[in-house]
């Protein structure tokens, strides 16, 4: 999908994905001590939001202008301060060595573009920085439910960590997500690493 496509999506709806932060960053991060966040592809914010209210000195992109737009009215209400930047995150360069954690959660690209935008997430990070990666696991086509279907977009944690070699893998794993409203579960994969 492109960027048109998305800000159709998120215009039909008041929060795609509601306000409250992914389960995973919640439980990821606990004993992280706030510095500086980049959220890579962070549609509505949610994630970013709950960062900066944390203490983290967050910015955040996504190529949605109305996704960015529906964040920056969600922040402002909540008095939260976030840099937002409007940009394809295949084209986004950010600034090295830069952040203490780096997140890209359900980010589902061709495997040069995912390559590309994971290189440039572990190059931002600082010294002893931590780079969590969730998305939809490639599972999911047969024994989870739903994400996108083409299997060359969806994650495989083996896959993500390989792709990390400057980093120290400290888990690459598959985990259930319950479904709101459906008897099933989804798998995503969830890579977490560090800069040594």
């Amino acid at each position: 999908m492109d960027a048109t496509e998305w800000d159709e999506r998120y215009s039909k709806a008041e929060l795609e994905w509601g306000a409250e932060p992914n389960r995973f960053l919640v439980q990821e991060i606990e004993g992280l001590q706030p510095g500086r966040a980049l959220d890579v592809a962070a549609g509505e914010g949610r994630n970013a939001i709950w960062l900066a209210g944390l203490g983290w000195n967050v910015t955040a992109v996504d190529f949605s202008r109305v996704a960015i737009d529906k964040a920056r009215g969600l922040a402002a209400k909540r008095s939260i301060e976030v840099r937002w930047i409007t940009a394809d995150v295949v084209d986004y360069i950010p600034p090295a060595d830069s952040f203490d954690l780096v997140i890209v959660f359900y980010l589902h690209l061709a495997p040069p573009d995912m390559k590309e935008v994971l290189s440039k997430a572990a190059v931002a990070l600082k010294r002893r920085g931590t780079l969590l990666v969730v998305g939809h696991d490639r599972a999911n086509l047969t024994d989870g439910m739903g994400g996108p279907q083409d299997p060359t977009v969806l994650l495989d944690a083996e896959e993500v960590a390989s792709e990390l070699e400057t980093l120290v893998i400290e888990k690459a794993v598959q985990i259930l997500r319950p479904v709101e409203g459906a008897a099933g579960k989804a798998i995503d994969t969830l890579v977490r690493a560090r800069r040594p």
